[in-house]
């Protein structure tokens, strides 16, 4: 009799697999894509913005809560690396209004931007292109992502360091060369960076300030004939002189006092400009002894101040953090008002070294440093911040009224 079959056993349910082990790699992390490498070792990361590559310059901030296209196509940041401290930078996009340099052959001045937030598509109506977009079009390194106060107070206490910033896509950075790098650069002091940012032939300008139905207008009868020397001039700062009736002709830096002279103007501009005015000085101050020994109206601004009080006999010395933004208060002695004013230098004149025949006219709340001085026989003067660049009401448009004033004067 054969055996019968065992039963068959019944199958236990199949485990379920449990999830494979989550893997994470470069694609779901942030990834090191910049920078920024102070001369004492110290390392910053961050992400990559605008073009990739790397650049060595002092490291300052800028205070301003708007403007960000303007600092950073003024010519006077030549040689620096701008941390803005207003965390939202790029947002309003940019325009090609908003440029300040005047010799737009030359390269950007700023050689590097620092921002808190990732940039954001734009949002205003006048942009015509992203902020990352330009910032890659005028080869400016930048480097978002990092906390840009902290940074400041960094630099609120130790003074503008020299430093590298870097951007490589894929995060591969030589550390060594750029720690070597940061370290040998020699700074702005007896740097004449004028030279690389004035125009290199005379141009003349008629465009006026802007106007929010119209845009930019051209003027049409202008009385006074000025002559600006180009250390590395704002247009703003033009078109300030052309609103206050000039007819303005530019000439670059090393113009001789002479040919500046023999256009036979009504009164001339000395303007702001990058890198150490004792450098730029040593071409630029004896042909200004001229222009004062003229008899003509001389007004200067912000580089154009510091060559003027070292050609009437001060000096000038390196600030410890500078002033850059647009909510310095500075009290003008001629007036007894106190005005906001927006600034951007690294140097100073030295309101101890000013002789006799010199008036301080204006000082900074913020340290007490000089701001504007005057000529007490001469029309000539000059102030330390920018009057044109309005930070909110335009408190020191004056300024070029006064200019013209003198002009008129003079004419009798």
């Amino acid at each position: 009799m054969p055996t019968p079959k065992k039963p068959a056993k019944a199958k236990s349910p199949a485990r379920p697999k449990s999830p494979a082990r989550p893997q994470f790699g470069d694609w779901d992390q942030p990834r090191v894509t910049a920078l920024l490498v102070l001369a004492d070792g110290t390392v910053i990361e961050g992400f990559g913005i605008g073009a990739e590559g790397e650049a060595v310059g002092e490291v300052c901030f800028n205070t301003a809560m708007t403007g960000y296209q303007e600092v950073l196509t003024d010519p006077s940041y030549a040689g620096q690396i701008v941390t803005f401290t207003f965390p939202h930078v790029g947002n309003v996009g940019t325009n090609d209004d908003d440029i300040e340099t005047t010799n737009l052959a030359a390269h950007a001045g700023v050689v590097g931007c620092v921002i808190k937030e990732a940039i954001t598509e734009p949002a205003n109506y006048r942009s015509a292109k992203h902020f990352d977009k330009w910032l890659k079009a005028r080869n400016i390194i930048g480097l978002s992502g990092i906390d840009t106060r902290a940074l400041t107070a960094r630099i609120r206490e130790h003074g503008m360091p020299n430093g590298v910033i870097a951007h490589n896509a894929r995060g591969k950075f030589d550390l060594k060369k750029l720690k070597k790098m940061a370290a040998d650069w020699p700074g702005l002091v007896g740097l004449d960076l004028a030279k690389d940012v004035s125009l290199t032939q005379r141009m003349h300008w008629d465009e006026k300030l802007w106007d929010w139905k119209d845009g930019y207008q051209r003027a049409t009868s202008s009385p006074w004939k000025v002559v600006a020397v180009d250390y590395g001039l704002k247009r703003n700062i033009l078109r300030c002189l052309t609103s206050a009736g000039c007819d303005v002709t530019v000439v670059p830096a090393a113009t001789r006092a002479e040919d500046i002279l023999a256009m036979n103007p009504d009164g001339v501009f000395l303007s702001n400009g990058p890198g150490d005015p004792a450098a730029t000085g040593e071409y630029a101050v004896p042909e200004i002894r001229k222009l004062v020994d003229s008899g003509k109206p001389l007004f200067g601004i912000c580089l154009g101040h510091q060559m003027l009080g070292i050609a009437l006999g001060a000096k000038t010395v390196k600030m410890h953090q500078g002033h850059h933004g647009a909510n310095h208060p500075v009290k003008d002695f001629t007036t007894n008002k106190v005005e906001i004013v927006s600034m951007n230098h690294g140097f100073a004149v030295d309101r101890d070294s000013l002789p006799d025949n010199v008036v301080e006219t204006h000082v900074s709340l913020f340290d007490g440093s000089n701001a504007g001085i005057a000529l007490k026989d001469r029309p000539v003067f000059s102030v330390q911040h920018h009057p044109e660049a309005s930070p909110g009401p335009q408190d020191s448009h004056y300024l070029f009224k006064r200019f013209v004033g003198y002009m008129e004067k003079a004419k009798g």
